[in-house]
């Protein structure tokens, strides 16, 4: 959401000002003054640029322009201390709105509201549609009926992140398998042949799709450690793995990546230069790490659009697969990765 801009008066912006809106939309000052009047005489898509620029640029739509919500949508997500979360909850947003429906976010953490407790205070603010992401959809010790329950409301739901063949919804999901397999990959063309994986607890279906992947195309040879998907769980897995000889590490998260590359400096030892790290997820933050982290990239905007398209559709009541949609994550090298030393050279 955009802060509103206005002079102490409430009024519509000085001539400045309305140079800057008409110089982010391409068009006239005439033309935006027409728009923000709510004049005839400009073109339609004229028209949505004006608003989009002053969207960007921070201004407050004059009421008379402002869109009816369709109605809120509840996101429940996890937690907003790992960037990619916000990441999801940021793209989510502007597609939402853009669509014409207030979101409404809703963020688990310890001690606070559950999951299933978050979902009853949306159904009972009488919510569109619910988004949920890396939810109890993921955890397979977690009963399904919860989302059989929301359906029999009348609640329409898609689900990001972890896939459930008991629950009837649309399912969005990066393919986690395909990653570790291309860190894998990647780690083996520098040179690395000790690789091994940190990932979180068992029971979550991405870390089990990882672990698949990596075992995979290790041919069941690679370490994996299971841990908590925090940078003190990926120290003390990356710990674990730098006992048993690896050279390369693939992290589940990147918030893990950065606690293996703090562990490997508490050995004395650098990356790259004597221990490898991938990541996964890249959010915003990780290219400017030090070092910069190679990592494999959620395609968030393409699953965003995905879940949410899937949910107006079903909104609708059009016709949805009840399916897995699933995306293909991008290696990104960056400078924690580099060829393994040969340290028989002196």
């Amino acid at each position: 959401m955009v802060a509103g801009v206005r002079d102490a008066g409430g009024v519509l912006p000085p001539p400045a000002r309305l140079a800057d809106i008409a110089q982010h939309a391409g068009v006239s000052e005439a033309t935006v003054s027409r728009v923000l009047n709510g004049k005839a005489g400009v073109a339609a898509a004229t028209r949505q640029k004006v608003l989009a620029a002053l969207d960007v640029l921070g201004y407050e739509r004059p009421t008379r322009l402002r869109q009816r919500s369709s109605g809120l949508i509840g996101l429940v997500i996890p937690e907003l201390t790992n960037p990619i979360f916000p990441a999801f909850a940021q793209v989510i947003e502007q597609v939402l709105v853009r669509s014409g429906y207030t979101p409404v976010l809703c963020t688990q953490s310890p001690g606070g509201a559950t999951e299933d407790e978050l979902v009853e205070q949306l159904v009972d603010r009488g919510v569109t549609g619910i988004i949920f992401l890396s939810g109890l959809h993921a955890d397979t010790t977690a009963d399904p009926e919860r989302y059989a329950r929301l359906t029999g409301r009348g609640v329409p739901f898609v689900l990001i992140n972890g896939f459930n063949p008991a629950i009837k919804a649309p399912f969005v999901s990066p393919d986690d398998a395909a990653a570790t397999r291309r860190a894998v990959q990647h780690l083996r063309a520098l040179g690395h042949r000790d690789i091994g994986l940190a990932v979180g607890p068992h029971r979550f279906v991405p870390t089990q799709r990882k672990v698949a992947g990596f075992l995979d195309e290790t041919g069941g040879q690679g370490a994996v450690q299971h841990t908590l998907f925090s940078v003190e769980g990926g120290q003390a897995a990356a710990a674990a793995l730098l006992d048993a000889g690896c050279t390369g590490i693939v992290c589940g998260s990147d918030m893990m990546a950065l606690g293996a590359v703090r562990a490997v400096r508490q050995r004395g030892l650098e990356v790259p230069d004597d221990i490898s790290v991938v990541g996964y997820d890249d959010s915003h933050l990780f290219a400017f790490t030090d070092p910069p982290l190679t990592t494999l990239r959620q395609p968030v905007r393409a699953m965003t659009s995905a879940a949410v398209n899937s949910l107006l559709e079903e909104i609708s009541g059009n016709l949805v697969q009840h399916t897995e949609f699933v995306f293909q994550p991008e290696l990104v090298v960056r400078g924690s990765t580099a060829t393994l030393r040969d340290t028989r050279l002196p």
